[in-house]
């Protein structure tokens, strides 16, 4: 497996990720996502809408809005609730998590199941010091959601927060979703949006920042005609098969893991992990749960609206909620790990990304550059399949080892190259990236190619 450096090296230079803000010193928990990983995301996002929204008789989808009114969050109780554990390094102010201290001093030691009063004592106990090796301030609870002002006069303005999770949305919009469509119990609602938490993080890249991305379903049910548990189930086969089956990831890497009764929300019943073999260890990637009739009870007391729903036998009841929520950076950051390879022997790095998702499934370029009629025949090839719906990126810069390097290490499936054979009608030349293998082909069997996303020849 790669190491984090090397897979932050690689998304530095090939365009995936980027230091937000790196010409003034870098904001720490935030990047940006460059040209590569912007394409890269957007097939992850798309995937995903396809799978768990378009391909379902019982999704229907949702945008809400990031900034919610402020009660939202008290009734949610994210206002009270949403906390980490903070400390402080007393010589350099940075500020840290105390249970990602902890779990840094034992990697052995499960810090999920521990309360707070618990990793006080331990850090007490162990006398733990600051990454600097500096005497830490006593710990805290740190509320994680961010807080910003609605008005723009001074002394008028009243506080609201971006919103922690996108879930909220899909909650306070549940009565205007089944006025204003045909959707009957069990259905689901999903969304994909940025939400935001003030986390204090210890490098681990994209996998926790400040700001980020959630694919979130709201799974509604009866719980008197639908069982939680064979509904908690179907989820979890469907999330691991996405994972597996649809982006291609190596099974031995995920694993299921039960959330102990301390580390387990307390509106939730049962709560599950899929956990991914990250290359700083195993940690979470997608979460469902159980979480009762609590949020929709909770809304409605505090904004005194009905929000229960009406079966076609006339029964009225708040329903019940399945919750899969995972995080478009993690899965992001979770195919980079698992498709990074480094040739044994050499230092050529590939990156093996399913063709589902790779940022682009083929690229196009001219033998040689500076030869009008190879670079406007190779043009027409990347027009062509442009037209047809693939993602296809040109490169003439450099010679062609250069440009196959560089394709392989953002994962681009196929190369495909107009040489002087072209010019006579003899089709181009085809390099498959996990092979190495050439061969030449007419364009009519590359679009069969590209389409079937098989990169064996």
């Amino acid at each position: 497996m790669a190491t984090m450096d090397e897979i932050v090296s690689l998304a530095k230079r090939r365009g995936f990720v980027y230091p937000t803000s790196e010409i003034y010193g870098g904001l720490a928990n935030a990047y940006d996502y460059g040209p590569v990983g912007a394409a890269l995301l957007r097939n992850i996002r798309n995937l995903w809408w396809r799978e768990f929204i378009d391909k379902r008789l019982d999704m229907v989808g949702l945008d809400s809005a990031i900034i919610l009114h402020p009660q939202t969050w008290v009734a949610s109780g994210h206002v009270e609730s949403l906390t980490d554990p903070l400390t402080e390094d007393l010589v350099t102010h940075k500020r840290y998590r105390l249970d990602h201290l902890i779990e840094a001093h034992d990697k052995n030691l499960d810090v999920s199941a521990m309360t707070f009063p618990q990793m006080v004592q331990y850090a007490k106990d162990n006398n733990l010091k600051s990454p600097e090796g500096n005497e830490l301030s006593e710990p805290k609870m740190f509320n994680l959601l961010f807080e910003t002002s609605l008005g723009a006069v001074s002394g008028e303005k009243s506080v609201a927060y971006l919103r922690g999770e996108t879930a909220q949305g899909i909650f306070s919009d549940f009565k205007n979703i089944v006025a204003t469509n045909r959707v009957k119990l069990p259905f689901g609602v999903g969304q994909i949006g940025k939400s935001f938490r003030n986390e204090i993080t210890l490098g681990q890249f994209v996998f926790r920042t400040m700001e980020f991305e959630q694919a979130e379903i709201e799974y509604f049910f009866d719980p008197e005609k639908t069982g939680w548990e064979s509904l908690l189930d179907s989820w979890k086969a469907d999330m691991e098969k996405f994972i597996v089956g649809t982006l291609g990831v190596k099974k031995d890497n995920v694993r299921w893991r039960r959330h102990t009764d301390t580390e387990r929300s307390h509106y939730s019943k049962d709560t599950w992990d899929l956990d991914y073999n990250f290359p700083f260890g195993w940690k979470e990637l997608w979460g469902v749960a159980y979480r009762t009739d609590y949020d929709l009870s909770a809304h409605q007391k505090h904004s005194g609206v009905d929000l229960s729903y009406v079966d076609g036998d006339g029964k009225k009841l708040i329903p019940h909620v399945i919750e899969p929520a995972v995080g478009v950076n993690r899965l992001f950051l979770m195919v980079l790990s698992d498709a990074f390879t480094k040739e044994e022997g050499s230092d050529r790095v590939v990156l093996r990304l399913s063709p589902a998702i790779a940022p682009y499934q083929v690229n196009v370029s001219p033998l040689l550059a500076n030869k009008e009629a190879l670079v406007e025949g190779a043009r027409k090839v990347f027009e062509s399949l442009v037209e047809k719906g693939f993602r296809v990126s040109w490169d003439d810069r450099g010679n062609i080892g250069k440009r196959y390097a560089a394709a392989d290490e953002i994962g681009t499936p196929y190369c495909v190259v107009y040489d002087f054979e072209s010019e006579e009608g003899k089709g181009v030349t085809v390099r498959s990236r996990d092979t190495g293998e050439q061969r030449r082909v007419n364009i009519d069997e590359l679009t069969q190619m590209v389409a079937s996303e098989k990169i064996n020849f």
